[in-house]
């Protein structure tokens, strides 16, 4: 079975909501679903037209790979930046529908599980260490609808059709 990407985009193939935003500004926590809710519309249309879906909701999706800025052609750059930077939030690992099959426990073991409940795909205001664990490199152009290859989200980044995969 392939991969999950656990903090997708909501238009990528398959697409999950993975868990719904809750914390504070400061303290954002997911409370994971017990089950994955496919993407719809119905879904989609809950949320505030000025709001971006990945700001409420955490979606999972079959990763991308080598169509993803992360992805080095073997492993996912986020997991380790989010592990090897951000201190765990929680002791014991949270309930995970998709944890058998999960990119980044795959890669990063329980390690990544003790970070996920905190992990925000798209911040409105990031600040230097969110900048820094998701930050895609400059030379490494990505497809996006809000913005330039400089673009802070701890998320899939799809590579730009003009940039051959390595």
């Amino acid at each position: 079975m392939a991969l999950f990407c656990p903090s997708a985009q909501p238009d990528m193939a398959d697409a999950r909501v993975l868990g719904v935003l809750s914390g504070s500004s400061t303290e954002p926590r997911i409370a994971y679903l017990d089950e994955p809710a496919p993407v719809s519309d119905e879904i989609l249309s809950l949320i505030p037209s000025d709001v971006e879906a990945a700001e409420v909701l955490r979606f999972a999706a079959h990763c991308e790979e080598t169509s993803c800025a992360h992805f080095d052609g073997a492993d996912c750059r986020l997991a380790t930046r989010i592990v090897d930077t951000l201190s765990p939030v929680v002791t014991l690992l949270p309930r995970c529908a998709i944890r058998r099959h999960c990119r980044w426990y795959r890669q990063e073991g329980p390690a990544a599980c003790r970070r996920c409940p905190q992990i925000v795909t798209h911040l409105v205001a990031p600040g230097p260490l969110e900048q820094a664990v998701a930050a895609v490199p400059a030379q490494t152009p990505i497809d996006s609808h809000d913005g330039p290859a400089t673009e802070h989200a701890l998320s899939c980044h799809r590579r730009s059709s003009s940039v051959e995969s390595t």
